[in-house]
């Protein structure tokens, strides 16, 4: 069994920042890609940005220059750098990944997500 934990979501203003944590933890072999996801009152869940275990990072257009994702693979977690942060930020946040149990068998495994609200 695998569980991804979020953490460090809350309420901001306009314009400040905040960091979010994303832990794997059980029966772990490898940990590959991971990514960060939102999901906006009364709209579909949208990806914000991936990253590989060798750190290439990939971001929606409307994040990227503002958000920093990153991980350290010997913890097996990723973080969420969000500064500058708008009100059409808000939501809940996500994390994935797509962990390897064994050496032959991957699934992705989503958190349970934490609040993001921004307030202008």
């Amino acid at each position: 069994q695998v569980h991804l934990v979020e953490s460090g979501g809350g309420s901001v203003q306009a314009g400040e920042s905040l960091r979010l944590s994303c832990v794997a933890s059980g029966f772990i072999y490898k940990v590959n890609n991971m990514a960060w996801h939102r999901q906006a009152p009364g709209k579909q869940r949208e990806l914000v940005a991936t990253i590989t275990s060798g750190g290439i990072t990939t971001y929606a257009d409307s994040m990227e220059g503002r958000f920093v994702i990153s991980r350290d693979n010997a913890k097996n977690t990723v973080w969420l750098q969000m500064d500058s942060l708008k009100a059409e930020d808000t939501g809940v946040y996500y994390c994935d990944a797509d962990v390897q149990v064994n050496r032959n068998y991957e699934c992705k495994y989503w958190g349970q997500g934490t609040q993001v609200t921004v307030s202008s």
